[in-house]
């Protein structure tokens, strides 16, 4: 089995991009499942039907998010339906949607797994305790965990807590891809985060001059999504189709 992976998309650039080179990323992979990470993929930050929905007409088969995802009210109704979008499965019970899948691939079944971390972002349900509860319920051979968070020490952690009972553990959040993909001694794939679909002369998408002004000022400064040189950052993982554990990581950046 299979899995293209793609870092946060981030604003309409973001989405056009995915458009422009995913299908030739698919034709050259050939993956079984194309997930990619979309709380940033409306204009400003979240997400909304309409980046969703541009997102799966271009080829991406589960849309996973983060932090921002709830930003946006009108994502709530698809969110409900849980066809093909995730939240964290670690946000309050109350929170619309839910945040694991099962994707019927044909050749293959895989659950998908969302998760926020606990780090450095609004207080949530403990991630390793969450996973621990998910896992009980899922009789699934290929498993792979999206953990959208700050630290790298968590995701590291979690990677390791994960190792030997999920195919994949890839982070994202940081929009920066890290260079430390791997296979775990359990036979878990890992990457501390998968990067952006977005401007790559930018400040994790933003425009250079507005992060700088709030960097070095502290004041609020209206952030606005950067234009031009789109980079999509991201992986290709293979599986075991007997055991579902990973043989082989590529990162990929398409400009």
């Amino acid at each position: 089995m299979r899995a293209l992976l793609i870092g946060d998309v981030v604003g309409q650039e973001g989405c056009a991009h995915v458009r422009r080179v995913l299908p030739g990323l698919r034709k050259l992979y050939m993956p079984d499942v194309v997930i990619a990470n979309g709380e940033n993929a409306a204009e400003g930050n979240g997400l909304l039907p309409a980046s969703a929905q541009h997102l799966r007409d271009s080829g991406v088969d589960i849309i996973t998010s983060g932090n921002h995802i709830l930003r946006r009210r009108e994502i709530y109704d698809l969110l409900e339906e849980g066809d093909y979008v995730l939240r964290p499965a670690n946000l309050h019970p109350s929170a619309p949607g839910r945040g694991v899948l099962v994707y019927d691939g044909l050749r293959f079944r895989v659950a998908v797994v969302n998760l926020l971390g606990a780090a450095f972002l609004e207080p949530v349900d403990n991630p390793f305790d969450c996973v621990d509860r998910l896992l009980e319920q899922l009789d699934c051979k290929f498993i792979i965990v999206d953990f959208h968070a700050e630290a790298t020490a968590e995701k590291l952690s979690l990677g390791f807590y994960l190792d030997g009972r999920v195919s994949l553990v890839v982070g994202t959040h940081t929009h920066v891809q890290t260079a430390d993909e791997r296979i775990l001694p359990g036979g878990t794939g890992y990457i501390t985060d998968l990067g952006m679909c977005g401007c790559f002369n930018s400040v994790l998408g933003v425009r250079p001059e507005l992060a700088i002004r709030r960097m070095r000022t502290h004041l609020p400064t209206r952030f606005e999504n950067a234009s031009g040189g789109q980079c999509l950052s991201g992986l290709v993982a293979d599986f075991d189709d007997a055991t579902g554990k990973a043989v082989r990581l590529e990162r990929i950046n398409v400009f």
